[in-house]
């Protein structure tokens, strides 16, 4: 493990700054190439946590007679052999998004501008690694904004929180969400990992000041 830690420092604005981490420059973006990759991990409402490949490639193992599968399942447990409903292979989780977010954030804070990422894969768009880290902050919050017929992903199509004036307003902060349309799943009073979408909220806000200029 020792020989896998990278250990960096540059001069910044007169001052040095360190950084270690297990991957070095060339394996972060190597991993970030998957990451960022729309047919990977990148949903439309956050990281997943499995690629999307396998829902086509599934891994699979054989141990004597018997046939062992890892499929992407993106949104509810299509097994119970890990206990209830948690799902880990496909769905997108809150908190491990928040900290890959972070990890980001730090990237950025000693990278600087200069390092920059395709996000989307394949768009051919270049962003910095705190746009990026903004860019997924943003698919989290979509998870739980309204479309123009008031209908948040996160509510699935129930039609009791996008109609009724006596529902429509209260959100529910699921386990976790669907890889694919961001229909929320397992418990719904997660009011732990899941309501650090307000800081996301709160960092987006931020960003758009900087950018902006504006304080409101």
């Amino acid at each position: 493990l020792a020989h896998q830690i990278s250990y960096v420092e540059t001069l910044h604005d007169g001052e040095y700054c360190h950084l270690l981490a297990i991957p070095s420059k060339d394996k972060l973006l190597r991993v970030l190439n998957y990451l960022l990759d729309e047919n990977e991990f990148l949903s439309p409402y956050g990281i997943r946590s499995l690629s999307k490949v396998h829902k086509d490639k599934p891994y699979v193992k054989r141990v004597g007679n018997e046939e062992h599968r890892v499929d992407y399942v993106p949104g509810d447990s299509s097994t119970y052999l890990f206990g209830g409903n948690s799902n880990w292979r496909g769905p997108v989780w809150l908190c491990v998004n928040y900290l890959i977010i972070e990890s980001l954030e730090r990237y950025h804070y000693f990278y600087g501008d200069e390092l920059k990422v395709e996000c989307p894969v394949g768009s051919g768009k270049k962003v910095t690694l705190l746009e990026a880290a903004n860019e997924i902050a943003r698919r989290l919050v979509a998870v739980f904004t309204p479309d123009k017929n008031g209908r948040r992903p996160c509510h699935g199509d129930s039609p009791l929180y996008s109609d009724d004036p006596a529902w429509k307003d209260l959100i529910l902060f699921y386990e976790f969400f669907d890889g694919d349309n961001g229909r929320g799943c397992g418990a719904s009073h997660q009011t732990g990992w899941t309501a650090i979408v307000t800081r996301c909220l709160d960092k987006l806000s931020v960003h758009c000041q900087d950018m902006t200029g504006h304080g409101d």
